[in-house]
């Protein structure tokens, strides 16, 4: 159930989404209309910046450093086990936008990746990239926290 805090959020948060449209003048798209690989397009750079704010929360150090955390954290296979550890957590609709993604024909893997994990990354970037443009970034982060705990749950 919903709190007021809960709502009052949410709200603000599309009209966050709200003002960037009429800020820049961005046309009122059905996001259903864009193909699962625009969604993790969108999805994949939402991910990262998240992943950077987090890294940097963790105290001032060298990019170098911080990088490479956050490459740790964002390549395919660690997507992959989160997706993974998520799939229980997903709604029907979250799971079908994944599937979409995971689906999607794209280009191949990094060399260092397996095509398998690189599917399911896809799928994970379409399935933030979805609830971002859906404004839903409450859900995006609780699963994404939901995420994190698990790939840190299987390396302690």
């Amino acid at each position: 159930m919903e709190t007021g805090v809960e709502r009052q959020r949410t709200q603000e948060q599309d009209m966050q989404g709200r003002y960037m449209q009429e800020l820049f003048r961005m046309q009122e798209v059905d996001i259903k209309e864009y193909s699962p690989l625009a969604l993790a397009y969108i999805g994949d750079a939402v991910y990262e910046l998240i992943i950077r704010s987090l890294v940097l929360n963790e105290g001032n150090r060298q990019v170098q450093k911080m990088h490479k955390r956050t490459s740790s954290m964002v390549q395919a296979s660690a997507q992959a086990k989160i997706i993974t550890a998520l799939n229980d957590r997903l709604t029907e609709e979250e799971h079908a936008v994944y599937k979409r993604g995971r689906n999607a024909k794209s280009m191949s893997p990094a060399k260092n990746q397996s095509v398998s994990d690189y599917h399911k990354a896809t799928g994970f970037e379409a399935l933030m990239g979805y609830l971002y443009l859906k404004n839903e970034w409450k859900r995006m982060l609780e699963l994404i926290k939901a995420g994190l705990d698990a790939l840190e749950n299987e390396v302690s």
